[in-house]
């Protein structure tokens, strides 16, 4: 614990100085800020910040903060964003300076923006590629289940991504695995996101400021999955005034307070929403069973942050959640998320800027049941702890590095089982530790007026510590012993480069070419019952047994924009190599296991597909459509006789349609309709019995597939009387979820005939479970004052 606080410390102390004292050894006069909302203080990322005569501009980071470097003279300088009135400011640049901006919003845009805050040709001038960003404007306006509107669900309708199972908060990102996305809440990991079983995840729209995801091209400063990265930021809070919004629907309520402390210089948030089907729903049941039915979920966010002075801001965000369910007088259950992320900026001059970030994140679950009289109990637990150090050095207008140091401390205990008045404990062997640390650097660099190039490298180690036991196996897989190792005893490390490339040449002013490569490791990964993912399911680390994954990602993609940039149009191609992939061996039982690492087995894999989307952003009629075509495969040496099989997620075919027509100024009429390929299923087909053992048959390895998935969802919204002047505002939402009724699979059970000649028993048909309701209307009163 001491050594890599130490190391990460003294990488810092090194970095300081090297680029602190830097200010104009790279000519020019700099000009750098803030760009915020001038309504509630919020900064805006990704505005665009122009000299106009000079032709050369910057986008504001994710704390709205840009620097621009050009020689002495007179110029004007654009501030843009989307949705808000451009300010042109008349400069004369004889010094370094600091230029903060506030924007106001014009109402006529931003009645017309829906899919990106960004400005209108960002798809086709930036390097980035495999990047989708929404705003809350467009997630809210999307027809969700229940009236309750969902990120995740929004991420799920996006090229490229398909959930896992119906209804479920899992997704797979260009055929990857769901434990392969990195999930992050304002810089702190959340390793579970769903709530109710999966049918909600844990964001709050309300809390949510931006939301963006990386399927490729995955920045330096991200590590540790291979698929994706969806990185998503809390508002900051209104330090303007004091403000609320919030919603009633059907099965849970939501309210979001905010405003400044004291002075504009600190500002809080406080939102909070919760589930109420077990109060009001389950008591009106006939079945008394389901009278002592518990399931509902809530979740708190929190955000307080302070401006020191111009150069040093500090950020407190938090976030509590959790789900129960069981039945009264025999069983509980729950499971839940813990975050909390301390942030401080500080500008050390017009061209270095810094971020240094302690995290602590926790997620756990327990399960409590009465049988044959006594109590079982069952608890998983998994503990972070992190620090991370990120830096923006804005060289000159064509260059921007970013550095950064990370470390982390994974303290695992997978599961915890005891009886009531019982002092055994069971599979103790399954406590352990973690290491795992980080230190990257990129840079954006524009080549002429038409290329740009983005090139990254990071380098990651991950070490086993003690205390713990290790398994060994012989090279059959068969136990042999184990080893405990001592507290504080690294007995294990992995280590590798992860290069980062891209790509972009401006063909045009609506047109351009972009490329990426990626290397990715991961060195954590999720032990799962099932595709869809549920709360039982439980991380468990690389380890002398289990070498880590890697992957490594091509992609090439055209882009063109079309009616003034009203119309966007994308295609992209990629390729994806995976070593080590994990699969577990037939009847495998992953939870209670305490020799997992054992049931383990590694090959490759392979993903490929091209991406098509059509979006429009103004207009009465505004959203996107998206079609996938992909493969995703998989080989293990040990795993179907070493052929090649489908992926768990492999869905060859995909479609969305997400559209949004404005019938008037009080009226909308949304809908989505979506379409995917059957998931891959490994189909019993008979059993056999031989002496006193049952023994099921299966088929080749996912060599089946269930039947296609496809649904429509529409949402019509009310909008009350837009006065400014009003205190009070508020609109109806009404929601239909599934609107014509389509018997989806939810599970799939296969029904035996026990009596059969010779000791057979044969599979006769498969038993197909569906939601337990064809149609989810939702209705939903939203308000904000």
């Amino acid at each position: 614990m001491k050594r890599w606080m130490i190391s990460l410390l003294l990488v810092l102390n090194l970095i300081y100085p090297a680029f602190a004292g830097v200010e104009n050894n790279s000519g020019g006069i700099t000009i750098s800020g803030y760009v915020k909302d001038a309504e509630n203080g919020e900064a805006l990322i990704g505005a665009t910040v122009v000299i106009k005569e000079l032709k050369t501009g910057v986008n504001t980071n994710i704390y709205g903060f840009y620097s621009l470097t050009a020689p002495t003279g007179n110029y004007t300088v654009s501030y843009t964003y989307v949705g808000y009135t451009t300010i042109n400011k008349a400069i004369e640049l004889k010094t370094n300076s600091t230029i903060n901006i506030e924007l106001k919003s014009s109402s006529v845009l931003l009645d017309e923006v829906l899919v990106t805050t960004e400005r209108v040709d960002k798809n086709v001038k930036d390097a980035e590629m495999s990047v989708s960003k929404l705003e809350m404007k467009t997630i809210k306006k999307i027809p969700a289940l229940m009236g309750e509107v969902d990120v995740i669900k929004t991420i799920q309708m996006l090229p490229g991504v398909v959930p896992t199972a119906e209804g479920t908060s899992g997704f797979s990102v260009r055929g990857g695995g769901n434990d392969q996305n990195l999930i992050i809440l304002d810089e702190a990991p959340v390793y579970n996101a769903s709530h109710l079983m999966g049918f909600f995840s844990v964001f709050n729209n309300d809390a949510v400021r931006d939301v963006t995801l990386y399927k490729g091209d995955i920045p330096a400063n991200f590590g540790g999955r291979l698929s994706s990265v969806l990185d998503v930021h809390m508002k900051e809070g209104n330090n303007k005034k004091f403000s609320g919004t919030g919603g009633v629907g059907l099965i849970s309520s939501r309210l979001t307070l905010e405003g400044p402390i004291a002075n504009e210089k600190t500002s809080f948030l406080i939102s909070g929403r919760r589930t109420y089907a077990d109060v009001v729903f389950f008591p009106l049941l006939s079945d008394s069973n389901a009278q002592k039915a518990i399931l509902y979920f809530y979740d708190l966010n929190l955000k307080i942050n302070h401006q020191f002075n111009e150069n040093n801001r500090l950020f407190l965000s938090a976030y509590l959640g959790r789900d129960i369910f069981g039945q009264k007088d025999l069983s509980s259950a729950g499971f839940g998320n813990k975050t909390a992320t301390l942030r401080w900026n500080h500008q050390y001059n017009s061209k270095l800027f810094s971020n240094l970030t302690a995290i602590v994140s926790n997620y756990e679950y327990s399960l409590k049941t009465k049988f044959g009289g006594s109590n079982y109990n069952w608890k998983s637990n998994l503990l972070d702890y992190s620090i991370k150090a990120d830096f923006n050095y804005y060289l000159n207008s064509n260059n921007e590095i970013k550095f950064g140091v990370a470390s982390t401390i994974h303290q695992l205990d997978p599961i915890d089982a005891w009886i009531d008045g019982n002092t055994t404990q069971y599979f103790p062997r399954l406590k352990n530790s973690e290491l795992e640390h980080a230190v990257y650097i990129s840079n954006e660099q524009k080549i002429g007026e038409k290329l740009t190039l983005k090139y990254g490298l990071r380098y990651s180690m991950f070490q086993n510590i003690g205390k713990t036991t290790l398994n060994h196996f012989d090279a059959n897989h068969n136990f042999i012993d184990s080893i405990v190792y001592p507290t504080g005893k690294i007995f294990n490390t992995f280590s590798g480069f992860e290069p980062r490339l891209g790509l972009l040449y401006t063909l045009n002013d609506v047109s351009s070419i972009k490329a990426s490569y990626s290397h990715t490791i991961q060195y954590m990964q999720l032990a799962s019952v099932s595709n869809g993912g549920m709360p039982l399911d439980y991380w468990f680390p690389s380890s002398p047994n289990v070498k880590p994954q890697s992957a490594d990602q091509y992609a090439i993609g055209y882009f063109r924009n079309f009616a003034d940039n009203k119309i966007e149009v994308s295609i992209e191609s990629f390729y994806k190599t995976l070593d080590h992939v994990i699969d577990f061996k037939d009847h495998a039982q992953p939870l209670f296991n305490d020799r997992l690492d054992g049931d383990v087995r590694t090959g490759t894999a392979k993903s490929y597909g091209l991406e098509f989307m059509v979006k429009k952003n103004t207009g009465r009629l505004t959203g996107w459509v998206s079609y996938t075509l992909s493969k995703a495969k998989r080989k293990i040496p040990e795993i179907n006789k070493g052929i090649e099989y489908p992926a768990p997620y492999d869905k060859p075919n995909n479609i969305n349609v997400i559209l949004t027509y404005e019938l008037s100024k009080k009226l909308n009429f949304s809908t989505n309709w979506v379409f995917a390929s059957g998931t891959p299923i490994t189909y019993p087909i008979g059993s056999q019995t031989i002496g006193n053992i049952v023994d099921e048959i299966y088929s080749s390895r996912n060599g089946s597939r269930a039947r296609d998935y496809h649904r429509l969802d529409i949402s019509l919204t009310l909008k009350g009387n837009d006065n400014p002047n009003k205190f009070w505002h508020g609109e109806w939402v009404f929601s239909l979820y599934n609107a014509y009724g389509r018997h989806n699979d939810w599970t799939l059970n296969m029904v035996t005939d026990k009596n059969q000649p010779n000791g057979e028993q044969k599979v006769l048909h498969s038993e197909r479970t569906y939601l337990p309701f064809v149609f989810f209307p939702g209705i939903t009163y939203n308000f904000h004052f």
